[in-house]
Formats: structure tokens, sequence, C-alpha cells
């Protein structure tokens, strides 16, 4: 196919395209919440820092900045979580027998919301300890 013709699978545009996009959104989150424990751990143990760090805010121990910045690096890692689990279902659709850049592919996934998890730890400690 040369470059300038568009994919037949391709949307179109227009609020349709919007509309399947957030079609599409919301079957990954349910896949996520259905099949991916490390989600739902992380999406458990996020919503209650969520709520700490707005209720922090609206007491007046952190600034709205600040609360953002925590919120931020608890959805970071939901976000890497949803890229780690994408890796890992691509991954084990091409093959479940070991192979060695399948395997890098999963461990670099895994390093990345191990990063954002080290990440929510360094935020969260700055802004509390912010003087």
């Amino acid at each position: 196919m040369p470059p300038f013709e568009h994919s037949a699978f391709k949307s179109k545009g227009g609020l349709a395209r919007i509309w399947a996009a957030s079609t599409y959104s919301l079957k990954g989150l349910q896949a996520a919440f259905k099949h991916e424990a490390a989600f739902r751990q992380e999406f458990a143990l996020g919503l209650p820092l969520i709520l700490i760090a707005l209720w922090l805010a609206a007491n007046a121990y952190v600034s709205a900045f600040g609360a953002s910045l925590m919120i931020s690096s608890i959805v970071l890692v939901w976000l890497t979580e949803l890229l780690n689990s994408a890796i890992e279902a691509v991954a084990d659709a091409v093959s479940v027998e070991p192979h060695p850049l399948l395997g890098r592919a999963k461990d670099l996934g895994s390093a990345a919301v191990f990063c954002a998890l080290c990440l929510v730890v360094v935020v969260w400690v700055g802004v509390l300890l912010r003087p």
C-alpha cells in the first residue's frame, strides 16, 4: 500500500471516531479490571491515596500543586501498568514459549511499572516533607 493511502480499518474521524475510541478505552479498562491482578491492586492502593491527597489539599496541609503532583504520580502508575499489561498480552499472543526478546519486553514493562512506583514514593515524600 502506498504511504499516502489510508487503511480501510482506520476510522474516518468526527464524532463517530470519538465515540468508537471511548468505547475501546472503556473495554480496555474493563479488561484490566477483569484480567490484571496487578492493575486491580494498584488501583485499590491508589484510590485511597488520591483521596488522602485531596483531603491534605482541602485542609491546607499541602498546596493544590503538591496534591496535583501526588495524584499525577498515582495515575502514572495506572497508565504504566495498562501499557505493561498490553505488552504482556501481545507477547503472550505471539508465543507462550520462552523467548529472550519476549522475556525482555515483559521485563522492561515491569521495570517501567517499578520506576513509576518509585516515583510515587519520591513525589509523596517530597511534597509531604516540604517546609
